[in-house]
Protein backbone atom coordinates (compact mmCIF):
# COMPACT_ATOMS: atom_id res chain seq x y z
CA UNK A 1 0.00 0.00 0.00
CA UNK A 2 2.55 4.50 -1.87
CA UNK A 3 0.80 7.64 -0.55
CA UNK A 4 1.07 10.68 -2.70
CA UNK A 5 -0.21 14.19 -2.28
CA UNK A 6 -3.20 15.31 -4.33
CA UNK A 7 -5.17 18.52 -4.40
CA UNK A 8 -8.13 18.46 -2.03
CA UNK A 9 -10.90 16.64 -3.88
CA UNK A 10 -13.74 18.86 -4.96
CA UNK A 11 -16.60 16.54 -4.20
CA UNK A 12 -15.58 16.11 -0.58
CA UNK A 13 -13.78 19.44 -0.37
CA UNK A 14 -10.78 18.12 1.56
CA UNK A 15 -8.37 15.16 2.70
CA UNK A 16 -7.83 10.15 3.59
CA UNK A 17 -5.83 3.12 4.19
CA UNK A 18 -4.31 -2.85 4.64
CA UNK A 19 -2.66 -3.54 3.14
CA UNK A 20 1.02 -2.25 2.24
CA UNK A 21 4.46 -0.64 2.34
CA UNK A 22 6.23 2.72 1.85
CA UNK A 23 3.19 5.02 1.76
CA UNK A 24 3.69 7.96 4.00
CA UNK A 25 3.63 11.72 3.75
CA UNK A 26 2.47 14.62 5.82
CA UNK A 27 -0.58 15.77 3.88
CA UNK A 28 -3.57 13.66 4.79
CA UNK A 29 -7.28 13.15 4.86
CA UNK A 30 -10.60 14.80 4.31
CA UNK A 31 -11.19 17.37 7.05
CA UNK A 32 -14.81 16.55 7.63
CA UNK A 33 -15.86 19.46 9.77
CA UNK A 34 -14.98 21.97 7.05
CA UNK A 35 -17.47 20.64 4.51
CA UNK A 36 -20.06 23.26 3.63
CA UNK A 37 -22.42 21.10 1.56
CA UNK A 38 -23.82 17.64 2.18
CA UNK A 39 -22.11 15.02 0.06
CA UNK A 40 -24.54 13.01 -2.09
CA UNK A 41 -22.13 10.53 -3.69
CA UNK A 42 -18.44 9.93 -4.24
CA UNK A 43 -16.50 8.33 -7.07
CA UNK A 44 -13.01 6.82 -7.02
CA UNK A 45 -10.86 6.18 -10.07
CA UNK A 46 -9.47 2.65 -10.08
CA UNK A 47 -6.99 0.94 -12.38
CA UNK A 48 -8.92 -2.27 -13.18
CA UNK A 49 -7.16 -4.78 -15.41
CA UNK A 50 -5.03 -1.99 -16.83
CA UNK A 51 -7.97 0.35 -17.55
CA UNK A 52 -8.87 3.40 -15.44
CA UNK A 53 -12.51 3.26 -14.35
CA UNK A 54 -14.54 5.76 -12.33
CA UNK A 55 -16.55 3.76 -9.81
CA UNK A 56 -19.17 4.72 -7.27
CA UNK A 57 -17.47 4.48 -3.88
CA UNK A 58 -19.99 2.07 -2.36
CA UNK A 59 -19.94 -0.25 -5.40
CA UNK A 60 -16.15 -0.20 -5.25
CA UNK A 61 -16.17 -1.13 -1.55
CA UNK A 62 -18.34 -4.19 -2.30
CA UNK A 63 -15.63 -5.33 -4.72
CA UNK A 64 -12.91 -4.68 -2.16
CA UNK A 65 -14.57 -6.50 0.73
CA UNK A 66 -15.23 -9.42 -1.64
CA UNK A 67 -11.57 -9.40 -2.69
CA UNK A 68 -9.93 -8.75 0.65
CA UNK A 69 -11.89 -10.77 3.24
CA UNK A 70 -13.42 -14.26 3.13
CA UNK A 71 -17.17 -13.87 2.62
CA UNK A 72 -17.66 -16.70 5.11
CA UNK A 73 -16.50 -14.38 7.90
CA UNK A 74 -18.91 -12.96 10.46
CA UNK A 75 -21.14 -10.08 9.38
CA UNK A 76 -19.62 -7.68 11.93
CA UNK A 77 -16.13 -8.47 10.64
CA UNK A 78 -17.28 -7.76 7.09
CA UNK A 79 -18.73 -4.44 8.25
CA UNK A 80 -15.43 -3.55 9.94
CA UNK A 81 -13.64 -4.40 6.70
CA UNK A 82 -16.04 -2.19 4.74
CA UNK A 83 -15.35 0.83 6.95
CA UNK A 84 -11.58 0.23 6.92
CA UNK A 85 -11.55 -0.20 3.13
CA UNK A 86 -13.70 2.89 2.57
CA UNK A 87 -11.39 4.92 4.82
CA UNK A 88 -8.35 3.61 2.97
CA UNK A 89 -9.85 4.42 -0.41
CA UNK A 90 -10.67 8.02 0.50
CA UNK A 91 -7.27 8.52 2.07
CA UNK A 92 -5.63 7.28 -1.13
CA UNK A 93 -7.92 9.43 -3.26
CA UNK A 94 -6.86 12.58 -1.47
CA UNK A 95 -3.17 11.71 -1.67
CA UNK A 96 -2.89 10.39 -5.22
CA UNK A 97 -0.83 12.09 -7.93
CA UNK A 98 -1.60 9.46 -10.55
CA UNK A 99 -4.28 9.41 -13.23
CA UNK A 100 -6.12 7.08 -10.86
CA UNK A 101 -6.64 6.86 -7.11
CA UNK A 102 -6.33 3.12 -6.55
CA UNK A 103 -5.36 -0.12 -8.21
CA UNK A 104 -7.18 -3.46 -8.14
CA UNK A 105 -4.30 -5.32 -6.50
CA UNK A 106 -2.31 -5.45 -3.26
CA UNK A 107 -0.34 -2.33 -4.10
CA UNK A 108 -3.38 -0.52 -2.67
CA UNK A 109 -6.24 -2.91 -1.93
CA UNK A 110 -7.66 -5.82 -3.91
CA UNK A 111 -10.82 -5.08 -5.90
CA UNK A 112 -12.74 -7.74 -7.84
CA UNK A 113 -15.61 -7.38 -10.29
CA UNK A 114 -18.93 -9.23 -10.15
CA UNK A 115 -17.63 -11.62 -12.80
CA UNK A 116 -14.63 -12.31 -10.56
CA UNK A 117 -17.00 -12.92 -7.64
CA UNK A 118 -19.05 -15.41 -9.68
CA UNK A 119 -15.88 -17.30 -10.53
CA UNK A 120 -14.59 -17.13 -6.95
CA UNK A 121 -17.83 -18.17 -5.20
CA UNK A 122 -19.42 -20.40 -7.84
CA UNK A 123 -22.76 -21.79 -6.68
CA UNK A 124 -22.58 -19.64 -3.55
CA UNK A 125 -22.32 -16.38 -5.51
CA UNK A 126 -25.80 -15.09 -4.65
CA UNK A 127 -25.45 -15.97 -0.97
CA UNK A 128 -22.07 -14.33 -0.57
CA UNK A 129 -22.78 -11.33 -2.79
CA UNK A 130 -25.87 -10.54 -0.74
CA UNK A 131 -23.92 -10.95 2.49
CA UNK A 132 -21.02 -8.69 1.42
CA UNK A 133 -23.36 -6.14 -0.18
CA UNK A 134 -25.45 -6.00 3.01
CA UNK A 135 -22.33 -5.34 5.12
CA UNK A 136 -21.31 -2.48 2.84
CA UNK A 137 -24.78 -0.96 2.54
CA UNK A 138 -25.38 -1.08 6.30
CA UNK A 139 -22.20 1.00 6.82
CA UNK A 140 -22.74 3.29 3.82
CA UNK A 141 -20.50 6.34 4.02
CA UNK A 142 -18.94 5.40 7.35
CA UNK A 143 -15.23 6.06 7.81
CA UNK A 144 -12.75 5.97 10.67
CA UNK A 145 -11.46 9.41 11.68
CA UNK A 146 -8.81 10.73 14.02
CA UNK A 147 -8.89 14.41 14.98
CA UNK A 148 -11.48 14.99 12.26
CA UNK A 149 -9.47 13.40 9.46
CA UNK A 150 -10.03 10.09 7.72
CA UNK A 151 -7.27 7.71 8.75
CA UNK A 152 -4.91 5.59 6.74
CA UNK A 153 -6.65 2.43 7.87
CA UNK A 154 -4.07 -0.26 7.26
CA UNK A 155 -5.21 -3.85 7.65
CA UNK A 156 -3.70 -7.29 7.10
CA UNK A 157 -4.61 -10.95 7.37
CA UNK A 158 -3.44 -12.28 10.74
CA UNK A 159 -1.13 -11.15 13.54
CA UNK A 160 0.86 -13.34 15.88
CA UNK A 161 -1.21 -12.21 18.85
CA UNK A 162 -0.22 -8.53 18.84
CA UNK A 163 -0.31 -5.92 16.07
CA UNK A 164 2.64 -3.65 15.30
CA UNK A 165 3.17 0.06 15.76
CA UNK A 166 3.40 1.64 12.31
CA UNK A 167 6.85 2.98 13.26
CA UNK A 168 8.21 -0.57 13.21
CA UNK A 169 7.13 -1.22 9.63
CA UNK A 170 6.80 2.12 7.86
CA UNK A 171 9.28 4.20 9.86
CA UNK A 172 6.61 6.69 10.88
CA UNK A 173 4.40 6.67 13.95
CA UNK A 174 0.69 7.49 13.94
CA UNK A 175 -1.33 7.84 17.12
CA UNK A 176 -4.09 5.62 15.74
CA UNK A 177 -1.74 2.86 14.51
CA UNK A 178 -0.32 1.60 17.78
CA UNK A 179 0.42 -1.95 18.87
CA UNK A 180 -2.62 -3.68 20.40
CA UNK A 181 -3.50 -7.21 21.48
CA UNK A 182 -5.23 -9.42 18.94
CA UNK A 183 -6.12 -12.37 21.12
CA UNK A 184 -7.99 -14.41 18.52
CA UNK A 185 -4.92 -14.56 16.30
CA UNK A 186 -3.38 -17.75 17.63
CA UNK A 187 -2.42 -21.31 16.74
CA UNK A 188 -6.07 -22.37 16.57
CA UNK A 189 -6.20 -20.73 13.12
CA UNK A 190 -5.26 -22.57 9.95
CA UNK A 191 -1.82 -21.54 8.66
CA UNK A 192 -1.06 -19.46 11.73
CA UNK A 193 2.32 -21.25 11.92
CA UNK A 194 3.96 -22.07 8.59
CA UNK A 195 7.39 -23.50 7.76
CA UNK A 196 9.38 -22.58 4.68
CA UNK A 197 12.58 -24.42 3.77
CA UNK A 198 15.54 -23.23 1.71
CA UNK A 199 18.71 -24.99 0.64
CA UNK A 200 21.83 -23.35 2.07
CA UNK A 201 22.91 -22.11 -1.37
CA UNK A 202 19.45 -20.81 -2.21
CA UNK A 203 19.23 -18.95 1.09
CA UNK A 204 22.66 -17.35 0.75
CA UNK A 205 22.08 -16.38 -2.87
CA UNK A 206 18.67 -14.85 -2.13
CA UNK A 207 19.81 -12.56 0.68
CA UNK A 208 23.38 -11.97 -0.54
CA UNK A 209 25.47 -13.90 1.97
CA UNK A 210 28.95 -15.19 1.22
CA UNK A 211 29.97 -17.23 4.25
CA UNK A 212 30.32 -20.82 5.35
CA UNK A 213 28.96 -21.93 7.70
CA UNK A 214 26.00 -19.57 8.12
CA UNK A 215 25.93 -18.16 11.62
CA UNK A 216 23.26 -16.22 13.50
CA UNK A 217 24.92 -13.40 15.46
CA UNK A 218 21.72 -12.10 17.06
CA UNK A 219 17.98 -11.57 16.57
CA UNK A 220 16.35 -8.44 18.00
CA UNK A 221 12.57 -8.43 18.31
CA UNK A 222 10.23 -5.50 18.89
CA UNK A 223 7.61 -5.38 21.63
CA UNK A 224 5.11 -7.20 19.39
CA UNK A 225 7.44 -10.15 18.86
CA UNK A 226 8.27 -9.38 15.23
CA UNK A 227 11.91 -9.47 14.14
CA UNK A 228 13.30 -5.95 14.12
CA UNK A 229 16.86 -6.87 13.17
CA UNK A 230 18.73 -10.09 12.50
CA UNK A 231 22.47 -10.42 11.97
CA UNK A 232 23.79 -13.34 9.91
CA UNK A 233 27.52 -13.75 9.34
CA UNK A 234 28.04 -10.17 10.57
CA UNK A 235 25.54 -8.82 8.02
CA UNK A 236 22.48 -7.06 9.45
CA UNK A 237 18.97 -7.20 7.97
CA UNK A 238 15.65 -5.68 8.99
CA UNK A 239 12.96 -8.22 9.71
CA UNK A 240 10.69 -6.68 7.07
CA UNK A 241 13.59 -6.83 4.62
CA UNK A 242 14.05 -10.56 5.24
CA UNK A 243 10.32 -11.08 4.82
CA UNK A 244 10.35 -9.36 1.44
CA UNK A 245 13.49 -11.03 0.10
CA UNK A 246 12.48 -14.54 1.17
CA UNK A 247 8.75 -14.24 0.47
CA UNK A 248 7.80 -14.95 4.08
CA UNK A 249 4.24 -14.68 5.33
CA UNK A 250 5.29 -12.56 8.31
CA UNK A 251 8.26 -10.80 9.87
CA UNK A 252 7.59 -12.72 13.07
CA UNK A 253 9.73 -15.78 12.45
CA UNK A 254 12.17 -18.27 13.90
CA UNK A 255 15.12 -19.54 11.87
CA UNK A 256 16.82 -22.91 12.15
CA UNK A 257 20.10 -23.73 10.42
CA UNK A 258 20.93 -27.34 9.61
CA UNK A 259 21.37 -29.18 6.35
CA UNK A 260 18.78 -26.69 5.11
CA UNK A 261 17.42 -23.39 6.40
CA UNK A 262 13.98 -23.73 7.98
CA UNK A 263 12.06 -20.55 8.75
CA UNK A 264 8.85 -20.76 10.78
CA UNK A 265 6.53 -17.76 10.48
CA UNK A 266 3.66 -16.75 12.76
CA UNK A 267 0.66 -14.89 11.39
CA UNK A 268 0.36 -13.36 7.94
CA UNK A 269 0.92 -9.79 6.79
CA UNK A 270 2.71 -6.63 7.88
CA UNK A 271 0.92 -6.50 11.23
CA UNK A 272 -0.17 -2.84 11.21
CA UNK A 273 -3.78 -1.83 11.85
CA UNK A 274 -6.68 -4.28 11.78
CA UNK A 275 -6.13 -8.01 11.71
CA UNK A 276 -8.82 -9.54 9.52
CA UNK A 277 -8.76 -12.93 11.23
CA UNK A 278 -8.58 -11.19 14.58
CA UNK A 279 -11.60 -9.08 13.63
CA UNK A 280 -13.50 -12.26 12.78
CA UNK A 281 -12.56 -13.71 16.15
CA UNK A 282 -13.84 -10.64 17.97
CA UNK A 283 -17.05 -10.72 15.90
CA UNK A 284 -17.62 -14.38 16.83
CA UNK A 285 -17.31 -13.37 20.46
CA UNK A 286 -19.95 -10.65 20.43
CA UNK A 287 -18.07 -7.51 19.36
CA UNK A 288 -19.80 -5.27 16.83
CA UNK A 289 -17.93 -3.66 13.95
CA UNK A 290 -17.46 -0.33 15.73
CA UNK A 291 -15.99 -2.14 18.76
CA UNK A 292 -13.61 -3.98 16.43
CA UNK A 293 -12.50 -0.85 14.61
CA UNK A 294 -11.98 1.10 17.83
CA UNK A 295 -9.92 -1.78 19.22
CA UNK A 296 -7.51 -1.93 16.30
CA UNK A 297 -7.36 1.82 15.53
CA UNK A 298 -6.63 3.77 18.70
CA UNK A 299 -8.79 6.77 19.69
CA UNK A 300 -10.78 6.94 16.46
CA UNK A 301 -14.35 7.99 15.79
CA UNK A 302 -16.73 6.57 13.20
CA UNK A 303 -18.09 9.37 11.02
CA UNK A 304 -20.43 9.29 8.01
CA UNK A 305 -19.25 11.37 5.05
CA UNK A 306 -22.81 11.68 3.73
CA UNK A 307 -24.17 13.11 6.97
CA UNK A 308 -21.63 15.90 7.54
Amino acid sequence: MNNKTLSIIAVLMIPFVVISFSFKNDETNFILENQEEKVESVEVSVLVNGEVKNLDLEDYIIGVVAGEMPASFEEEALKAQAVASRSYALYKKSNSQNAYDLTDDVSTQVYITEDDMKEKWGDEYTKYYDKVSSAVKSTKGEVATYNGEIIEAFYFAMSSGTTQDSQMVFGESFDYLKSVESIYDNDSLNNYEVEKTFSLDEFKSTIGLDCNPISIDYINRNESGYVDEISLCSKTFRGIEMRSMLGLRSANFDIEIGENITITTYGYGHGVGMSQYGANGYAKNGYNYKDILKHYYSDIEITNIYDV
